[in-house]
Protein backbone atom coordinates (compact mmCIF):
# COMPACT_ATOMS: atom_id res chain seq x y z
CA UNK A 1 0.00 0.00 0.00
CA UNK A 2 3.02 2.56 1.10
CA UNK A 3 4.36 1.39 -2.41
CA UNK A 4 1.41 2.03 -4.10
CA UNK A 5 1.20 5.61 -2.63
CA UNK A 6 4.80 6.65 -3.58
CA UNK A 7 3.73 5.68 -6.81
CA UNK A 8 0.77 7.74 -6.86
CA UNK A 9 3.02 10.74 -5.37
CA UNK A 10 5.56 10.11 -8.37
CA UNK A 11 3.52 10.33 -10.64
CA UNK A 12 1.54 13.35 -9.13
CA UNK A 13 5.45 15.29 -8.75
CA UNK A 14 5.75 14.50 -12.40
CA UNK A 15 2.88 16.06 -13.92
CA UNK A 16 3.31 18.99 -12.01
CA UNK A 17 6.23 19.16 -13.61
CA UNK A 18 5.20 18.92 -17.03
CA UNK A 19 3.04 21.48 -16.15
CA UNK A 20 5.11 24.23 -15.26
CA UNK A 21 7.54 22.92 -18.02
CA UNK A 22 4.64 23.68 -20.57
CA UNK A 23 3.70 27.28 -18.41
CA UNK A 24 7.79 28.17 -18.95
CA UNK A 25 7.49 27.03 -22.76
CA UNK A 26 4.84 29.04 -23.83
CA UNK A 27 5.59 32.40 -21.63
CA UNK A 28 6.33 34.62 -24.13
CA UNK A 29 8.41 38.52 -23.02
CA UNK A 30 8.32 41.30 -25.13
CA UNK A 31 11.73 43.22 -24.66
CA UNK A 32 11.49 46.75 -25.40
CA UNK A 33 15.31 47.86 -26.07
CA UNK A 34 16.08 50.78 -28.48
CA UNK A 35 19.73 49.37 -28.38
CA UNK A 36 19.54 45.90 -28.68
CA UNK A 37 23.18 44.70 -29.61
CA UNK A 38 25.11 41.06 -29.76
CA UNK A 39 28.18 40.00 -29.73
CA UNK A 40 29.14 40.29 -33.28
CA UNK A 41 28.16 43.98 -33.25
CA UNK A 42 29.60 44.89 -30.02
CA UNK A 43 28.80 47.85 -27.37
CA UNK A 44 26.74 46.91 -24.45
CA UNK A 45 25.48 43.18 -24.39
CA UNK A 46 23.10 43.93 -21.48
CA UNK A 47 19.59 43.15 -22.87
CA UNK A 48 21.37 40.27 -25.09
CA UNK A 49 22.66 38.84 -22.00
CA UNK A 50 18.99 39.06 -20.51
CA UNK A 51 17.55 37.60 -23.91
CA UNK A 52 19.74 34.24 -23.40
CA UNK A 53 18.74 33.92 -20.07
CA UNK A 54 14.94 33.59 -20.90
CA UNK A 55 15.68 31.15 -23.92
CA UNK A 56 18.46 29.63 -21.44
CA UNK A 57 14.95 28.98 -19.14
CA UNK A 58 12.57 28.15 -21.69
CA UNK A 59 10.86 31.60 -21.92
CA UNK A 60 10.15 33.07 -25.27
CA UNK A 61 11.80 36.89 -25.90
CA UNK A 62 10.75 38.93 -28.79
CA UNK A 63 13.00 41.75 -28.98
CA UNK A 64 11.72 45.10 -31.25
CA UNK A 65 14.93 47.02 -31.27
CA UNK A 66 16.23 49.91 -33.71
CA UNK A 67 18.49 49.82 -36.44
CA UNK A 68 20.62 51.85 -39.01
CA UNK A 69 19.51 49.94 -41.94
CA UNK A 70 17.52 51.41 -44.32
CA UNK A 71 14.62 48.34 -44.26
CA UNK A 72 12.74 46.52 -41.27
CA UNK A 73 13.98 43.26 -40.97
CA UNK A 74 12.86 39.88 -38.90
CA UNK A 75 15.33 37.60 -37.50
CA UNK A 76 16.38 34.94 -35.26
CA UNK A 77 19.44 35.24 -33.20
CA UNK A 78 19.82 32.90 -30.36
CA UNK A 79 16.76 31.43 -30.14
CA UNK A 80 15.47 35.65 -30.04
CA UNK A 81 13.46 36.70 -32.31
CA UNK A 82 14.48 40.18 -33.12
CA UNK A 83 12.61 43.05 -35.01
CA UNK A 84 14.73 45.27 -36.28
CA UNK A 85 13.24 49.01 -36.86
CA UNK A 86 15.01 51.27 -39.70
CA UNK A 87 15.49 54.27 -37.14
CA UNK A 88 18.89 56.10 -37.30
CA UNK A 89 20.52 56.32 -33.83
CA UNK A 90 24.55 57.16 -33.00
CA UNK A 91 26.49 58.07 -30.40
CA UNK A 92 27.44 61.36 -31.71
CA UNK A 93 24.00 62.51 -32.40
CA UNK A 94 22.74 65.65 -30.74
CA UNK A 95 19.97 66.07 -28.04
CA UNK A 96 17.32 67.37 -31.18
CA UNK A 97 18.87 63.87 -33.13
CA UNK A 98 18.26 61.47 -30.27
CA UNK A 99 15.01 62.57 -29.04
CA UNK A 100 13.63 62.40 -32.45
CA UNK A 101 15.49 59.18 -32.64
CA UNK A 102 13.44 58.12 -29.55
CA UNK A 103 10.09 59.56 -30.71
CA UNK A 104 10.57 57.71 -34.18
CA UNK A 105 10.90 54.22 -31.78
CA UNK A 106 7.68 54.59 -29.81
CA UNK A 107 5.62 54.46 -33.38
CA UNK A 108 7.39 52.11 -34.95
CA UNK A 109 7.89 49.82 -31.60
CA UNK A 110 3.82 50.17 -30.90
CA UNK A 111 3.12 49.51 -34.83
CA UNK A 112 4.97 46.23 -34.52
CA UNK A 113 3.83 45.19 -30.91
CA UNK A 114 0.40 44.71 -32.50
CA UNK A 115 1.36 42.25 -34.92
CA UNK A 116 3.03 40.08 -32.24
CA UNK A 117 0.63 37.68 -30.46
CA UNK A 118 0.21 36.16 -27.47
CA UNK A 119 2.46 38.48 -25.62
CA UNK A 120 2.67 37.99 -21.14
CA UNK A 121 4.32 40.44 -20.40
CA UNK A 122 6.70 43.38 -21.34
CA UNK A 123 9.85 44.29 -20.04
CA UNK A 124 10.85 47.85 -20.92
CA UNK A 125 14.51 49.28 -20.99
CA UNK A 126 14.96 52.56 -20.62
CA UNK A 127 16.93 54.52 -21.52
CA UNK A 128 15.46 55.97 -23.24
CA UNK A 129 12.77 56.86 -20.88
CA UNK A 130 9.91 57.67 -23.34
CA UNK A 131 9.90 53.42 -23.95
CA UNK A 132 7.89 53.26 -21.08
CA UNK A 133 5.36 54.78 -23.11
CA UNK A 134 4.93 51.66 -25.43
CA UNK A 135 4.74 49.75 -22.72
CA UNK A 136 1.90 51.53 -21.34
CA UNK A 137 0.44 52.10 -24.11
CA UNK A 138 0.38 47.85 -24.96
CA UNK A 139 -0.73 47.99 -21.42
CA UNK A 140 -3.93 50.00 -21.85
CA UNK A 141 -4.80 48.86 -25.06
CA UNK A 142 -4.20 44.74 -24.71
CA UNK A 143 -3.84 44.52 -20.45
CA UNK A 144 -0.24 43.13 -20.98
CA UNK A 145 1.72 44.31 -17.65
CA UNK A 146 5.14 45.75 -17.90
CA UNK A 147 7.99 45.73 -15.87
CA UNK A 148 10.55 48.52 -16.38
CA UNK A 149 14.23 48.70 -16.00
CA UNK A 150 16.28 51.68 -15.09
CA UNK A 151 19.80 51.52 -15.90
CA UNK A 152 20.21 55.31 -15.58
CA UNK A 153 17.96 58.20 -13.55
CA UNK A 154 16.25 59.81 -16.36
CA UNK A 155 15.25 62.79 -16.75
CA UNK A 156 17.41 63.42 -13.74
CA UNK A 157 20.64 62.83 -15.61
CA UNK A 158 20.56 65.25 -18.78
CA UNK A 159 18.62 67.78 -16.47
CA UNK A 160 22.20 68.14 -14.23
CA UNK A 161 23.95 68.16 -17.32
CA UNK A 162 22.77 70.84 -18.42
CA UNK A 163 20.79 68.88 -21.92
CA UNK A 164 17.42 69.71 -20.76
CA UNK A 165 16.45 73.59 -19.63
CA UNK A 166 13.34 73.95 -20.25
CA UNK A 167 11.67 74.15 -17.56
CA UNK A 168 7.85 73.17 -18.74
CA UNK A 169 9.97 70.28 -20.76
CA UNK A 170 11.80 69.07 -17.56
CA UNK A 171 8.16 68.88 -15.63
CA UNK A 172 6.89 67.02 -18.60
CA UNK A 173 9.64 64.17 -18.52
CA UNK A 174 9.40 64.32 -14.45
CA UNK A 175 5.65 63.93 -14.23
CA UNK A 176 6.10 61.06 -16.87
CA UNK A 177 9.00 58.94 -15.05
CA UNK A 178 6.36 58.85 -12.29
CA UNK A 179 3.89 57.77 -14.25
CA UNK A 180 5.65 55.09 -15.82
CA UNK A 181 6.66 54.23 -12.58
CA UNK A 182 2.89 53.89 -11.32
CA UNK A 183 1.71 51.94 -13.63
CA UNK A 184 4.62 49.06 -13.65
CA UNK A 185 4.12 45.42 -11.89
CA UNK A 186 7.32 45.74 -10.56
CA UNK A 187 10.95 47.87 -11.31
CA UNK A 188 14.43 46.65 -12.39
CA UNK A 189 17.31 48.92 -11.05
CA UNK A 190 20.75 48.42 -12.06
CA UNK A 191 22.14 49.58 -8.63
CA UNK A 192 21.37 50.24 -4.92
CA UNK A 193 22.05 54.05 -5.26
CA UNK A 194 19.00 53.70 -8.28
CA UNK A 195 16.70 51.89 -6.08
CA UNK A 196 16.95 54.21 -3.37
CA UNK A 197 16.07 57.13 -5.88
CA UNK A 198 13.40 55.63 -6.93
CA UNK A 199 11.70 54.47 -3.91
CA UNK A 200 11.93 58.37 -2.81
CA UNK A 201 9.92 58.95 -6.09
CA UNK A 202 7.25 56.54 -5.68
CA UNK A 203 6.33 53.97 -2.62
CA UNK A 204 5.26 50.40 -2.42
CA UNK A 205 6.23 49.23 -5.80
CA UNK A 206 8.19 46.10 -5.55
CA UNK A 207 11.94 47.46 -7.00
CA UNK A 208 14.26 44.19 -7.79
CA UNK A 209 18.34 45.21 -8.21
CA UNK A 210 20.03 43.16 -11.40
CA UNK A 211 23.37 44.96 -12.07
CA UNK A 212 25.00 44.44 -14.99
CA UNK A 213 27.07 41.35 -15.53
CA UNK A 214 30.32 40.14 -15.41
CA UNK A 215 30.73 37.67 -18.27
CA UNK A 216 33.37 35.14 -16.37
CA UNK A 217 33.18 32.62 -18.95
CA UNK A 218 34.34 35.21 -22.14
CA UNK A 219 36.33 37.94 -20.58
CA UNK A 220 39.40 35.54 -18.39
CA UNK A 221 42.46 36.74 -16.90
CA UNK A 222 44.81 36.17 -19.64
CA UNK A 223 49.00 36.76 -19.74
CA UNK A 224 49.66 39.54 -22.20
CA UNK A 225 49.96 38.38 -25.80
CA UNK A 226 53.23 39.25 -27.45
CA UNK A 227 51.78 39.48 -30.76
CA UNK A 228 48.90 42.00 -29.53
CA UNK A 229 51.44 43.70 -27.58
CA UNK A 230 53.07 44.66 -31.23
CA UNK A 231 49.40 45.44 -33.09
CA UNK A 232 48.57 48.01 -30.31
CA UNK A 233 52.27 49.11 -29.95
CA UNK A 234 52.53 48.61 -25.94
CA UNK A 235 55.24 45.91 -25.32
CA UNK A 236 56.95 47.22 -22.23
CA UNK A 237 54.03 49.64 -20.96
CA UNK A 238 51.38 49.88 -18.18
CA UNK A 239 48.22 50.46 -20.43
CA UNK A 240 45.89 51.92 -18.74
CA UNK A 241 42.57 51.79 -21.30
CA UNK A 242 39.16 53.36 -21.08
CA UNK A 243 36.30 50.77 -23.30
CA UNK A 244 32.92 52.68 -23.86
CA UNK A 245 30.55 55.63 -25.43
CA UNK A 246 32.43 58.63 -25.56
CA UNK A 247 29.90 60.70 -24.65
CA UNK A 248 29.27 64.20 -22.74
CA UNK A 249 28.81 62.68 -19.50
CA UNK A 250 31.60 60.70 -19.51
CA UNK A 251 34.18 63.75 -18.78
CA UNK A 252 37.05 62.16 -21.03
CA UNK A 253 38.93 65.29 -21.43
CA UNK A 254 40.35 63.82 -18.00
CA UNK A 255 41.47 60.93 -19.54
CA UNK A 256 43.33 63.00 -21.74
CA UNK A 257 45.20 64.90 -18.72
CA UNK A 258 45.91 61.84 -17.14
CA UNK A 259 48.18 60.96 -20.53
CA UNK A 260 49.40 64.45 -20.62
CA UNK A 261 50.30 64.19 -17.00
CA UNK A 262 51.98 61.08 -17.41
CA UNK A 263 54.09 61.84 -20.10
CA UNK A 264 55.24 64.85 -18.28
CA UNK A 265 56.10 62.61 -15.22
CA UNK A 266 58.36 60.48 -17.43
CA UNK A 267 55.88 57.34 -16.60
CA UNK A 268 55.58 54.35 -19.04
CA UNK A 269 52.37 54.25 -19.56
CA UNK A 270 50.04 53.83 -22.45
CA UNK A 271 46.60 55.18 -22.88
CA UNK A 272 43.79 53.64 -25.48
CA UNK A 273 40.58 54.84 -25.71
CA UNK A 274 38.14 52.25 -27.22
CA UNK A 275 34.93 53.31 -28.34
CA UNK A 276 33.03 56.35 -30.39
CA UNK A 277 30.39 58.95 -29.59
CA UNK A 278 30.12 62.54 -30.15
CA UNK A 279 33.26 63.60 -28.29
CA UNK A 280 35.93 61.88 -30.49
CA UNK A 281 36.75 64.50 -32.61
CA UNK A 282 36.77 66.77 -29.61
CA UNK A 283 39.79 64.15 -28.23
CA UNK A 284 41.37 63.51 -30.88
CA UNK A 285 41.88 67.32 -31.50
CA UNK A 286 43.05 67.74 -28.18
CA UNK A 287 45.42 64.98 -28.11
CA UNK A 288 47.26 66.13 -31.12
CA UNK A 289 46.96 69.83 -29.60
CA UNK A 290 48.84 68.12 -26.73
CA UNK A 291 51.14 66.35 -28.82
CA UNK A 292 50.58 63.32 -26.76
CA UNK A 293 51.83 59.90 -28.28
CA UNK A 294 50.97 57.89 -25.32
CA UNK A 295 47.43 57.67 -26.67
CA UNK A 296 45.35 55.56 -29.38
CA UNK A 297 42.12 55.38 -30.27
CA UNK A 298 40.71 52.36 -31.73
CA UNK A 299 37.36 53.44 -32.63
CA UNK A 300 34.00 51.27 -32.27
CA UNK A 301 34.98 47.47 -31.83
CA UNK A 302 32.59 44.31 -31.26
CA UNK A 303 33.76 41.56 -28.55
CA UNK A 304 36.22 39.75 -29.93
CA UNK A 305 38.25 43.10 -30.54
CA UNK A 306 37.49 44.45 -26.61
CA UNK A 307 38.72 41.22 -25.62
CA UNK A 308 42.38 42.18 -27.36
CA UNK A 309 42.70 45.37 -26.28
CA UNK A 310 41.50 43.35 -22.38
CA UNK A 311 44.60 40.83 -22.72
CA UNK A 312 47.17 43.76 -23.18
CA UNK A 313 45.11 46.18 -20.71
CA UNK A 314 46.16 46.62 -17.11
CA UNK A 315 43.81 49.01 -15.37
CA UNK A 316 40.19 49.99 -16.78
CA UNK A 317 39.53 53.73 -16.38
CA UNK A 318 35.92 54.02 -15.62
CA UNK A 319 34.98 57.73 -16.10
CA UNK A 320 32.19 60.66 -15.67
CA UNK A 321 32.38 63.81 -15.31
CA UNK A 322 32.14 65.23 -11.57
CA UNK A 323 27.97 65.58 -11.57
CA UNK A 324 26.36 63.54 -8.75
CA UNK A 325 23.73 62.07 -10.49
CA UNK A 326 26.30 60.32 -12.66
CA UNK A 327 27.69 58.43 -9.15
CA UNK A 328 24.39 55.91 -9.22
CA UNK A 329 25.03 54.33 -12.62
CA UNK A 330 26.96 50.62 -13.53
CA UNK A 331 28.42 51.10 -16.60
CA UNK A 332 29.29 47.77 -18.47
CA UNK A 333 32.76 47.92 -18.99
CA UNK A 334 33.02 48.56 -15.32
CA UNK A 335 32.08 44.60 -14.77
CA UNK A 336 33.84 43.66 -18.27
CA UNK A 337 37.31 45.18 -16.52
CA UNK A 338 36.24 42.82 -13.54
CA UNK A 339 35.54 39.43 -15.47
CA UNK A 340 39.10 39.89 -17.13
CA UNK A 341 40.78 40.53 -13.60
CA UNK A 342 42.02 44.44 -14.78
CA UNK A 343 42.48 46.65 -11.88
CA UNK A 344 40.27 49.65 -11.95
CA UNK A 345 40.17 53.67 -11.91
CA UNK A 346 37.68 55.71 -11.21
CA UNK A 347 37.48 59.68 -10.91
CA UNK A 348 34.37 59.64 -9.61
CA UNK A 349 32.56 58.66 -5.39
CA UNK A 350 29.34 56.94 -5.33
CA UNK A 351 28.81 53.32 -4.82
CA UNK A 352 31.74 51.72 -7.23
CA UNK A 353 34.36 53.85 -5.59
CA UNK A 354 33.15 52.34 -2.25
CA UNK A 355 32.66 48.90 -3.49
CA UNK A 356 36.48 48.88 -5.06
CA UNK A 357 38.10 50.14 -2.46
CA UNK A 358 36.28 47.52 -0.30
CA UNK A 359 37.49 44.53 -2.44
CA UNK A 360 41.09 45.93 -3.05
CA UNK A 361 40.72 45.94 -6.75
CA UNK A 362 40.77 49.76 -7.27
CA UNK A 363 41.51 52.84 -7.08
CA UNK A 364 39.91 56.80 -7.12
CA UNK A 365 41.90 59.83 -8.12
CA UNK A 366 40.76 63.28 -7.80
CA UNK A 367 38.68 64.56 -10.74
CA UNK A 368 39.99 67.93 -10.53
CA UNK A 369 43.73 67.26 -10.43
CA UNK A 370 45.15 64.77 -12.87
CA UNK A 371 48.43 64.84 -10.89
CA UNK A 372 46.46 63.09 -8.25
CA UNK A 373 46.17 59.89 -10.82
CA UNK A 374 49.99 59.52 -11.95
CA UNK A 375 51.00 59.87 -8.00
CA UNK A 376 48.42 56.93 -7.48
CA UNK A 377 49.37 54.93 -10.77
CA UNK A 378 52.97 55.29 -10.24
CA UNK A 379 53.11 52.06 -7.51
CA UNK A 380 51.42 50.18 -9.82
CA UNK A 381 53.81 51.09 -12.64
CA UNK A 382 56.55 49.97 -11.10
CA UNK A 383 55.04 47.37 -8.86
CA UNK A 384 53.93 43.98 -10.53
CA UNK A 385 52.96 42.36 -7.37
CA UNK A 386 51.07 44.91 -6.43
CA UNK A 387 49.01 45.31 -9.68
CA UNK A 388 48.47 41.11 -9.66
CA UNK A 389 47.26 41.77 -5.83
CA UNK A 390 44.47 44.01 -8.17
CA UNK A 391 43.65 42.57 -10.32
CA UNK A 392 43.32 39.17 -8.98
CA UNK A 393 40.79 40.59 -5.77
CA UNK A 394 39.09 42.25 -9.59
CA UNK A 395 38.64 38.42 -10.65
CA UNK A 396 37.22 38.00 -7.52
CA UNK A 397 34.57 40.47 -7.22
CA UNK A 398 33.16 39.57 -10.52
CA UNK A 399 32.94 36.06 -9.69
CA UNK A 400 31.15 36.48 -6.24
CA UNK A 401 29.04 39.26 -7.14
CA UNK A 402 28.42 39.84 -10.95
CA UNK A 403 28.66 36.33 -12.36
CA UNK A 404 26.28 36.39 -15.96
CA UNK A 405 24.89 32.80 -14.73
CA UNK A 406 24.28 33.78 -11.35
CA UNK A 407 22.61 36.55 -12.08
CA UNK A 408 21.15 35.28 -15.29
CA UNK A 409 18.86 33.30 -12.40
CA UNK A 410 17.93 35.87 -10.32
CA UNK A 411 16.19 37.47 -13.30
CA UNK A 412 14.68 34.67 -15.20
CA UNK A 413 12.63 34.29 -11.76
CA UNK A 414 11.55 37.27 -12.07
CA UNK A 415 9.08 36.07 -14.77
CA UNK A 416 8.36 32.74 -13.19
CA UNK A 417 7.64 33.30 -9.62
Amino acid sequence: MARRYRSVSYLQNAIWIDQVSFFLCTVKILILHQHFNTPEKGGALRSYYLAKAMVDRKLQPVVITGSNEKIYRKENCEGIEVHYLPIAYDNSFGFTARSLSFLKYIFGSVKIAKTIPQIDICYAISVPLTVGLVAMRLKRKTKVPYIFEVGDLWPDAPIQLGFIKNYFLASLLLYLEKRIYHEAKSIVALSQPIKEAIEKKIQGKKIHIIPNMADCDYYIPEIKSLLLEEKFNTKGKFVVSYIGTAGVANGLDYFLECANVSRKAGLPIHFILCGDGAMIPHLKTSSERLNLRNISFTGHVNRSHVKEVMNITDAIFVSYKNVHILQTGSPNKYFDGLASGKMIVVNFGGWIKEEIEKAGCGIHVDPKQPSDFAAKIEPFVHGKTQTNEFQRAARALAESNYDRRKLSGQFANIFTT
